[in-house]
């Protein structure tokens, strides 16, 4: 079992999608947020220990890196915050539980000519509703 405090995150992170990408259980004590009766969080954290097969990693908006990952006790998908994982050990099994059918849409945008078609494209990352009328400019360019 691997601490994390005494290990970075990016070592955390290097070890968990390394994982991943061998198709690696991993069972991780992790400080889940309490919710009351009504399903509000209560700000309180408590520890739980999990058993998860991680299929993404994503930043949200605040910066918090976090793992997406099915749970295999419920059999469904969540998502953990790389800060509050306690611990881990990382299995030599595969993975079991079948992942959530990807429901995203992926934009194909033709190959950048320019500079200004990478800058548009950088710019609309970030503020998609504001550029979005620039970026088709640039894009059809």
């Amino acid at each position: 079992m691997k601490t994390t405090t005494t290990e970075t995150q990016a070592q955390t992170l290097t070890r968990l999608l390394a994982a991943a990408d061998r198709q690696h259980p991993v069972t991780i004590t992790y400080l889940k947020e309490e919710k009351d009766e009504n399903g509000r969080k209560t700000g309180n954290l408590v520890e739980t220990i999990r058993t998860i097969e991680v299929y993404d990693v994503r930043t949200t908006k605040a910066g918090n890196v976090t793992l997406r990952a099915m749970d295999r006790e419920s059999g469904e998908s969540r998502t953990f915050r790389l800060d509050r994982i306690q611990a881990y050990t990382i299995h030599r099994t595969a993975y079991t539980v079948a992942r959530p059918a990807r429901t995203e849409t992926t934009t194909v945008l033709p190959a950048a000519t320019c500079a200004a078609t990478v800058i548009g494209r950088e710019l609309a990352r970030d503020g998609a509703a504001y550029y979005a009328d620039r970026y088709a400019i640039l894009a059809a360019a």
